[in-house]
């Protein structure tokens, strides 16, 4: 599964939007979030990245790449997709929790396991002009930088 981060700065507000590939053909259109201030690593990259260098599976991103359908991605919900979600419940609530965790310890400093590819996701965040993408290929935490002209080119 492909999944890509893109900056989007209108009206003065930093916005990202994440879209994603599952397969070769399948498009699974993501949510558009403000960001938080000072250039805070976006939630859903962070989330994306601590799943990934953790090689938690079963989270959000995991289960998305197995087929889930989250109401929140703009497809319909399909029942398996649901059954995948119905199945791993626990586990999704757990990824958020993991996600929180390495966060908040990463924010105020602290080494964890996933202290470096956050620190590289957020300088690739913070060196993407208005445009810019960030892509990953489940379940790899590392990466690609694509610069506004070449994501439009």
């Amino acid at each position: 599964m492909q999944v890509t981060f893109t900056r989007i700065e209108e009206k003065g507000r930093l916005l990202v939007r994440w879209d994603a590939v599952r397969g070769t053909r399948i498009s699974v259109p993501g949510t558009l979030m403000g960001v938080g201030h000072g250039g805070a690593l976006p939630h859903d990259l962070g989330q994306y990245v601590i799943e990934a260098a953790t090689g938690y599976e079963l989270g959000f991103w995991g289960l998305l790449a197995k087929g889930a359908t989250y109401k929140t991605t703009g497809r319909r919900r399909t029942k398996p997709g649901r059954a995948v979600i119905a199945d791993h419940r626990a586990e999704l609530l757990e990824s958020e929790q993991l996600a929180a965790r390495h966060l908040t310890a990463w924010s105020a400093g602290e080494t964890t396991p996933v202290t470096e590819a956050l620190t590289r996701a957020q300088a690739q965040w913070d060196a993407l002009g208005p445009g810019g993408r960030l892509r990953f290929t489940w379940p790899s935490p590392d990466g690609t930088v694509e610069p506004a002209d070449a994501a439009t080119g």
